[in-house]
């Protein structure tokens, strides 16, 4: 029972719970695709598990395989949201437990309906499981309610309207309230399937000049959902790292109207040829203040490493070394940068080349290029979200930077040669000439891609191991406070509710 306690109620244990299922499915189902298919490892997987796998229905069976991984992402971070920003714990446990239980049951009734035979009784508890998920949001926005005075910044280092109210936490609220709408985006698209609506994917209608107002709505609904998971990210690794001062006053206003405006723009894509104006400007003011994080908090880790490493006056290379001392404090803000090579640039330049260049090319080149563009972004926010997990779980020494270091230099090896594979047209324009740099490329995305699932298989099977001594690391897990911030909300307010509410963002 003290297991199951901290796996389901303790932050670090569901959090560890929802990676390990994310990286049981993700062991189990990439053996369906890819080389596996030419090793035959598909076919013993689909006869040992009995999966039926009609051809007619791959796109649907992708489809759910995505809404599973992504609704446990989703969870993650809201485990981390209500961790660090300050609310009520009834209003901890009650957004924990439902998406808790909402993403568990899309996942195992979701994937039992789209690959083990179509019972609709399973189609419709993964419905109720996605509803769960939904609400759970429904309640994270309120309790992110940044209008309340308990929640009111005390601390003027940080960004605050004249009246006192958090910047931070009305980023928060945005982004929650613009992730609520823009699922409503898909769920309604889904309401109309098999009457006017069709399941599709969409790398495969990039060039169908006359796609449907529900085709549009589930464009516009994969990309901002994939943005505003990168913007939780953004907001959670920053109060993870203490954002504040002069750099937290200018790229919080920046992050809210950036996520206003780049998640109306997304929405008007139904019914507004010039939507993409707005998704470009909401871009660049996300991307924006998440570069004041960057800058931020590397003056912070070479202040404070140099400290640590006894650097009085350090000198550029002893900046660097003080860095990228700590890689898993590093290596959040680092990915971050390293995106701009190889998704935000790459999907900017790609935009404004479309007509002169991408359409030029065979339609499987721009096709390839965007269903990378897309799972890169997806892949680096993973790697964030483990660096973020191992860092609060609190591995030290050389298993630290072990897996920090694998993860950033695994990651960006795999990722750089995708964005170089996808866009091999712009160095080798004849086709007959690509096959060494696909070779090449391909055989760098295989090792990057391994040396991450391996790192994170062995971190899983650590907590695992851990998990069946009596004394192990998660015993202790569960019994000291959950994750801290120095961030306070005001501290008069809060003594008249100090027994329902944690200043800190944590359990009592």
């Amino acid at each position: 029972m003290n297991r199951f306690n901290y796996l389901f109620t303790s932050t670090k244990g569901l959090i560890l719970t929802a990676i390990s299922l994310v990286a049981i499915e993700t062991a189990i189902f990439q053996t369906l695709s890819g080389p596996m298919v030419e090793w035959g490892i598909r076919d013993l997987t689909v006869k040992w598990l009995g999966m039926d796998l009609n051809p007619a229905e791959r796109a649907g069976r992708i489809i759910m395989l995505y809404h599973t991984i992504a609704m446990a992402i989703v969870a993650i971070e809201v485990y981390m949201m209500t961790s660090v920003v300050p609310m009520r714990k009834h209003e901890q446990k009650n957004i924990n437990l439902l998406v808790t239980v909402g993403y568990i049951m899309a996942m195992v009734f979701g994937l039992a309906f789209a690959y083990w035979g179509h019972n609709f009784a399973f189609h419709g508890l993964f419905l109720v499981g996605q509803s769960l998920v939904f609400f759970s949001g429904v309640l994270l926005a309120i309790a992110f309610n940044p209008w309340k005075k308990e929640y009111y910044v005390t601390n003027k280092d940080y960004a605050h309207f004249k009246s006192g109210m958090d910047m931070e936490r009305m980023a928060f609220f945005v982004m929650a309230v613009a992730m609520l709408i823009s699922a409503g985006y898909g769920a309604v698209t889904g309401s109309f399937w098999s009457n006017g609506h069709e399941t599709f994917l969409a790398e495969d209608l990039i060039r169908d000049p006359n796609k449907t107002h529900l085709q549009k709505a589930i464009v516009g609904h994969l990309h901002i959902m994939v943005t505003l998971v990168a913007v939780s990210i953004t907001l959670v690794v920053g109060r993870r790292l203490e954002f504040k001062g002069l750099f937290h006053k200018i790229a919080m206003p920046f992050m809210i109207v950036g996520t206003m405006v780049i998640s109306g723009g997304v929405w008007s894509v139904v019914w507004s040829p010039n939507a993409h104006t707005f998704i470009y400007i909401g871009s660049i003011g996300v991307m924006f203040s998440a570069l004041m994080l960057v800058i931020y908090s590397w003056k912070k880790l070479i202040h404070d490493n140099s400290i640590e490493l006894g650097y009085k006056k350090p000198n550029v290379f002893q900046k660097i070394k003080a860095l990228v001392h700590d890689p898993l404090k590093f290596g959040p803000t680092w990915q971050m940068v390293f995106m701009n090579f190889t998704v935000s640039g790459i999907g900017i330049f790609m935009a404004i080349k479309l007509e002169d260049i991408f359409r030029v090319w065979p339609a499987r080149e721009e096709r390839i290029t965007l269903t990378g563009h897309w799972h890169i972004l997806a892949a680096i926010i993973a790697t964030i979200i483990l660096m973020y997990y191992a860092d609060i779980a609190g591995i030290k020494g050389k298993a630290r930077k072990w897996f920090g270091w694998v993860m950033i230099i695994g990651s960006d090896i795999a990722f750089a040669s995708m964005t170089i594979y996808s866009m091999k047209r712009l160095f080798i324009p004849q086709e007959v000439a690509q096959q060494g740099l696909m070779n090449t490329t391909m055989l760098l995305a295989d090792f990057g891609l391994g040396a991450l699932l391996v790192t994170t298989a062995i971190l899983l099977g650590w907590k695992l191991f851990d998990l069946f001594k009596g004394d192990g690391v998660w015993k202790k897990e569960a019994a000291d406070p959950e994750l801290k911030t120095t961030r306070t909300s005001n501290p008069v307010l809060n003594l008249k509710k100090e027994n329902e509410f944690n200043s800190e963002g944590g359990e009592q």
